[in-house]
């Protein structure tokens, strides 16, 4: 606001002024009658409920635990020097374009441990190309995508998905370049990590706790039988070995008294014997057991503890409503919202400019768990949906949703957000139109 008498600055004011139009415009024409409104508000709150049941213990605890002890244990000179803007370029991005092999995580998933690099010091275009790559290059979902929908549809993503992530995060740092030396100027004056315990310390204490995640988020594969099949017959067995050993490692090497490691170990181990069919109680009341202890710690437990409920505080909001707002949009996996399904497999048949854009924006704004979109373009190709519409929508759709949006905005901005999903979007508009024509 102005002194008394001078004329308003309507060069600050345009952004609430447009945010208070579009929501009183959004308020006053909310269609709140109908079947079709009913069923919008149904589908928003039982995808909330899906995404916390399978979501948030499983996939985003782990994350923001992950993320959190990045910030403390993981000194800032050297995230810069192999992930900061001075870094070697073929390093990082290499590192970030590979991310998802490893991680199989979704685009939800991958938004603490993004935050946490990029606020680590890590340069745009690397944490960019690890905020693409995290969900996009997932092995299972490549090689089920290849199995369900076509061999070269999968040699299509896969290659798309790694060629997207190093070309989004060279032009993201292309585009926001001061940026990048003003990073790569902080860099230079930081002194070097002093390292508090040894690199292999460190590194098995991250592969742990990674191992947790990928371990507890495994998903059922199509086929009974091979290899992705028998990791998922054990795979709590194989989420409570990798927890007891990243116990034992506090223990011995973080400073953390036994006991304090062995009470909660002993509860969980009783439960998972007690409710050998409910896991994820079991997984939800260790990761209450941690959280208790890091809390009341003094040092690096508390501190990391301390990080860890940052990112949670931030993140978890904007993803309940990011996710509220997806599924009023789109509804769930094989449910409609306010679009008619019919709508949008009518409008992405063919190979045209039209139907690519469409299919990438679609991918863009929906929330995509892991390997449900194959599902989902499985039923738009069975109503007509063309070959480079769907390769569009793989690109865009688990990389990038209406709820991570909100998170990445509040994690670099407003204009880097907006870039980002544009270049998304852009990319895999253009690829559906190459594979469409080759096909």
């Amino acid at each position: 606001m102005g002194r008394v008498g001078e004329p308003m600055d309507w060069r600050r004011e345009w952004r609430p002024l447009a945010v208070l139009t579009a929501v009183f415009l959004g308020l006053y024409f909310l269609p709140l009658t109908g079947p079709r409104a009913a069923s919008a508000w149904s589908e928003a709150l039982a995808l909330t409920q899906w995404y916390a049941r399978e979501h948030v213990i499983l996939c985003l605890l782990p994350a923001f635990f992950i993320a959190g002890a990045i910030g403390v244990f993981v000194g800032k000179a050297s995230v810069m020097k192999y992930l900061g803007a001075g870094a070697d370029q073929r390093l990082a991005y290499g590192v970030a374009s590979v991310s998802g092999s490893v991680l199989a995580v979704c685009s939800c998933t991958v938004l603490p441990l993004f935050a946490g690099i990029y606020r680590m010091g890590a340069g745009l275009g690397p944490a960019a190309a690890f905020l693409y790559a995290g969900p996009a290059i997932n092995v299972l979902a490549v090689i089920l995508t290849a199995r369900v929908l076509g061999l070269s549809l999968g040699v299509a993503r896969a290659v798309g998905a790694v060629l997207f992530s190093i070309v989004i995060g060279l032009l993201m740092h292309f585009f926001f370049r001061r940026e990048a030396r003003e990073r790569e100027a902080a860099a230079a004056v930081l002194p070097a990590d002093e390292p508090v315990r040894p690199l292999g310390q460190t590194a098995l204490f991250f592969g742990l706790m990674i191992a947790v995640l990928v371990f507890a988020t495994w998903g059922r594969p199509a086929q009974p039988v091979g290899f992705w099949s028998a990791v998922y017959a054990i795979k709590w067995w194989l989420t409570g070995a990798a927890a007891l050993a990243l116990g034992a490692l506090l223990w011995r090497r973080f400073g953390l008294a036994w006991w304090k490691v062995a009470a909660p170990a002993a509860v969980t181990l009783a439960l998972a014997w007690l409710f050998p069919d409910r896991p994820q109680l079991v997984f939800a009341v260790g990761v209450i057991g941690l959280s208790v202890v890091l809390a009341a710690s003094p040092g690096e437990p508390g501190e990391w503890f301390a990080q860890t409920w940052g990112f949670a505080k931030q993140i978890l909001p904007l993803l309940v409503i990011g996710v509220l707002a997806a599924g009023a949009l789109l509804g769930r996996p094989g449910e409609e919202g306010l679009i008619p399904q019919t709508w949008v497999a009518a409008a992405v048949g063919g190979n045209s400019l039209q139907a690519n854009l469409l299919a990438s924006v679609i991918g863009a704004f929906m929330y995509f768990a892991t390997l449900t979109e194959i599902p989902i373009l499985q039923g738009l190709i069975g109503s007509g949906m063309g070959p480079g519409p769907a390769l569009a929508l793989l690109l865009s759709g688990p990389a990038v949703s209406l709820p991570s949006m909100l998170v990445i905005r509040s994690v670099i901005g407003t204009k880097k957000t907006v870039v980002y999903v544009l270049l998304v979007v852009g990319m895999a508009t253009l690829s559906g139109l190459i594979y469409g024509a080759l096909l």
